[in-house]
């Protein structure tokens, strides 16, 4: 799919989740309307897992195959994943706050897992960019990468058997029953338009940066 069309699908799919948060998912009868921030909270966080995860297979491409473009392709993965970390985070204060009052809750387990998986993720620009570009650079990138994907089965899974009030699990085998199809319907399209951002996203940025790095070598061509 070329770059255009990949971000004309995303601008489609975000306004029509848009249009089913506002008027087609029904109100939730417990939290009222601060429960829609739902549709955008866990569609941010697997995608921040998916964008991880595309990371560390890049990085392995990289420590296997010697794939030389499979380290800026991972680079621009875990760039993003860290930008929907944040954002992750960020909601879910937000909703944390709007239905029970708190912004953080630090004995909550899953809360700190994913902090810590957010945290661990912006410590690797801190190793990639104190090494000099080349192999020696992609190669530790790649082991850094392949290392903090091992977090998101973790972090996933505290939050599937939390059992506290303020991270509730919705997706139990019994999901027809805990979420209301116009729910997990509208959820689905939130998730497909936060996929179709992070992959327009995806591809502008890796663009951006082949573009720059062969400015550079023009550059030093030219010195």
């Amino acid at each position: 799919m070329s770059l255009r069309n990949s971000a004309l699908l995303a601008a489609v799919l975000v306004t029509t989740a848009l249009a089913m948060i506002a008027f087609y998912a029904p109100v939730d009868a417990d939290q009222g309307l601060s429960q829609k921030i739902f549709y955008f909270h866990v569609p941010i966080a697997l995608t921040s897992y998916v964008l991880f995860g595309w990371g560390a297979w890049k990085a392995l491409r990289v420590l296997w195959k010697r794939d030389e473009a499979a380290d800026l392709e991972s680079y621009v993965a875990v760039h993003l994943g860290v930008i929907f970390g944040a954002l992750t985070l960020v909601t879910g204060s937000i909703w944390a706050r709007a239905s029970w009052g708190v912004w953080w809750a630090w004995s909550s387990h899953q809360l700190v897992l994913f902090l810590v998986l957010f945290l661990f993720y912006c410590a690797y620009f801190m190793l990639r960019f104190s090494v000099e570009p080349g192999q020696r650079r992609a190669n530790l990138s790649a082991v850094y990468a392949l290392f903090g994907v091992v977090l998101i089965p973790v972090s996933f899974l505290a939050i599937r058997l939390a059992s506290d009030f303020i991270h509730p699990t919705v997706f139990t085998p019994q999901v027809g029953k805990n979420l209301p199809r116009p729910m997990l319907i509208t959820f689905c399209v939130s998730w497909a338009a936060m996929l179709a951002t992070a992959s327009a996203l995806y591809r502008i940025e890796l663009a951006g940066k082949r573009i720059d790095a062969r400015l550079r070598e023009l550059k030093e061509l030219l010195a």
